[in-house]
């Protein structure tokens, strides 16, 4: 079996245009196309999404982001909504894209309506490297991004041959079997 990267990325958003507009905005997203003609609901539905009684899915669209997973974003009726979660929580908890200008990128998701939570800061430790560098910021509806860039190599490199996946790297060539 072959494994070769993660498709997408599901966010279950409160509002799907401003969302859609704000990953537009914020990294250039493309909208790809809108998945249902109609709600989803139903026990077949809820059993399989293992989602509450009566939640029923409004809208589903996808995105493309660069050369990374795709996007794909959900609204939901019927079922009380929890607030996104933080890094502390369990479960997924942020999504991190990779941008080849950190200081424009950061400008560019707060112009889109996200919240820095710090400036750019270097990469610690495995991750440490000249200009790596990353940082934290919310969506507009409060959920988790990471911003990250490492142009050289990784501390980590010098301990292991084994290497993370990097964007813009020919990953048909270097995946491994599991």
């Amino acid at each position: 079996m072959v494994i070769r990267a993660i498709e997408h990325i599901g966010i279950t958003v409160p509002d799907l245009e401003q969302a859609t507009d704000f990953f537009v905005d914020a990294f250039g997203a493309e909208k790809i196309y809108d998945m249902l003609d109609e709600p989803l609901a139903g026990p077949a539905v809820e059993t399989g999404l293992g989602i509450p009684q009566g939640a029923r899915i409004e809208a589903i669209r996808m995105l493309r982001l660069g050369e990374g997973p795709n996007l794909e974003l959900f609204t939901y009726s019927g079922t009380a909504q929890r607030e996104p979660v933080v890094p502390s929580d369990y479960g997924l908890q942020h999504f991190c894209v990779y941008v080849d200008d950190i200081d424009e990128a950061a400008t560019r998701l707060e112009k889109a309506g996200g919240q820095l939570l710090s400036a750019p800061g270097d990469l610690p430790g495995g991750d440490a490297g000249e200009g790596n560098r990353y940082l934290y910021a919310r969506t507009p509806w409060g959920s988790t991004v990471e911003l990250v860039t490492y142009p050289s190599p990784q501390a980590y490199e010098t301990r292991t041959s084994l290497r993370r996946w990097r964007p813009g790297k020919d990953s048909d060539t270097e995946h491994q079997e599991k």
